[in-house]
């Protein structure tokens, strides 16, 4: 091969690379963290390779667990505050007050953000149940709603 058409090959192999890294940071997007959160572990037990797990999880005003999913079943209840959940439309906001239970769908087409708008504390008592070593969340991006 020639030397002028090495250069275009290697040219044009540079550039589909750049092209390659330039998608896929567009496409990248980074999960949102949680802001004002406290999780205490009440009691963590495996029976039979499934994991129960039940935690204490305070929001604090102003305060988000950022998006994000679980695998796990998860069930649990408002010891203290409101709850705002918000799935990942965005629209379909629901408010758990002090002493609402609360059960959430399993995967990830259940995304979905809790957050404290309140004056105190959020304070749910949250039970997973799930395979042995499943996280307990899941986070992922904004789907869109422009907050977390």
């Amino acid at each position: 091969m020639n030397s002028a058409r090495r250069r275009t090959s290697a040219a044009v192999l540079t550039t589909i690379g750049i092209a390659a890294v330039s998608l896929a940071s567009a496409t990248t997007a980074v999960a949102t963290p949680s802001a004002g959160v406290q999780v205490v572990t009440l009691s963590a037990n495996t029976v039979n390779g499934t994991d129960y797990v039940t935690r204490e999880i305070t929001i604090a005003p102003g305060g988000s667990t950022g998006w994000h999913y679980h695998e796990p079943i998860v069930y649990g209840i408002i010891r203290s505050g409101t709850l705002t959940w918000t799935p990942s439309n965005c629209v379909a906001v629901q408010t758990y007050p002090a002493g609402s239970a609360v059960a959430e769908h399993s995967g990830p087409d259940h995304v979905h953000l809790g957050r404290n708008l309140g004056t105190e504390p959020v304070v749910m008592w949250v039970n997973y149940v799930a395979p042995a070593g499943t996280p307990p969340a899941v986070s992922v991006p904004d789907p869109g709603c422009g907050f977390a």
